[in-house]
């Protein structure tokens, strides 16, 4: 059975953006090189542990952000955490990068690189321990550990799945 997505209102929350990325990109065409500007953005609210990401391509790189933190809006996801931290270590997979996301002791700090530092902080995601592994393309490494985080479950759900309480896990 598919999971259904269910549409998160952007509006309710108080939402930080940050650029990972800003491309230039051309395409030669048969007048001469159109160029244009691709950015990579990450939106979350820590608060509330809601992040997304979003590109956006434009001929200047202010309106190239602002597509993309339009995008990114529309596909947030709400990340399962304790407290500070993730609540198991996860392997998420995207094309050739493979992100692993191990939880951390509090004062440790968010320990990863400069794509999966800004999904983190922007989830409010305080102490973790992160290798990406394979790519270093920050798309695909985003991609990588958004599959990671839509992996992660709470106490709760685990023992709805294996039929028990929270209480006996």
């Amino acid at each position: 059975m598919p999971v259904i997505k269910q549409r998160i209102d952007a509006n309710q929350f108080q939402l930080k953006d940050q650029v990972v990325s800003i491309n230039r990109v051309t395409k030669v065409v048969k007048g001469g090189k159109n160029l244009s500007f691709s950015a990579l953005v990450v939106v979350g609210d820590p608060a509330a542990a809601v992040v997304g990401y979003g590109s956006g391509k434009a001929k200047e790189v202010p309106q190239a952000i602002r597509k993309g933190i339009e995008a990114a809006k529309k596909n947030l996801v709400r990340i399962h955490r304790q407290e500070t931290t993730i609540p198991h270590a996860v392997l998420g997979r995207f094309g050739s990068g493979r992100v692993l996301l191990k939880p951390a002791s509090t004062g440790t700090g968010v320990i990863a690189g400069k794509a999966v530092r800004a999904v983190m902080e922007s989830a409010g995601i305080s102490n973790v321990l992160t290798k990406s592994i394979g790519t270093t393309n920050p798309h695909n490494v985003i991609k990588a550990t958004f599959a990671a985080l839509t992996q992660l479950r709470d106490k709760d759900q685990v023992a709805g799945l294996r039929g028990k309480s929270a209480e006996e896990l």
